[in-house]
């Protein structure tokens, strides 16, 4: 069973610093592009950045500058990390992956993590 577990959320202050892992566990050969998004309550859920397997990197215009997202294939693992962080921040942060195939099967598509809350005060 493909699984993703994300972890690294917490309260921070306004102009802090934190920083998001999202492991993908299961039997997987191989996992292609990658995201993270969010969503404030009331709010829909937005893209915040997406990286392909080859680590091309996209972002929101609202991250630019203060996030950065990465990868490492051997852990399964995408990363975001988030600096100088604002109130408007403040959401719950879900992973995602496009697509993933397992060791003895075919493409799958879009998976979610279970969300990380990420609060920032001002």
């Amino acid at each position: 069973q493909v699984q993703l577990v994300e972890s690294g959320g917490g309260l921070v202050q306004a102009g802090g610093s934190l920083k998001l892992s999202c492991t993908v566990s299961g039997s997987i050969a191989t996992i292609g592009d990658m995201g993270w998004h969010r969503q404030a309550l009331g709010k829909q859920r937005e893209l915040v950045a997406a990286i392909t397997s080859s680590g091309s990197t996209n972002y929101a215009d609202f991250v630019k500058g203060r996030f950065t997202i990465s990868r490492d294939n051997t852990k399964k693992t995408v990363y975001l990390q988030m600096n100088s962080l604002k109130p408007e921040d403040t959401a719950v942060y879900y992973c995602n992956v496009k697509r993933l195939r397992r060791l003895f099967g075919g493409w799958e598509y879009d998976f979610w993590g279970q969300g990380t809350q990420v609060t920032v005060s001002s």
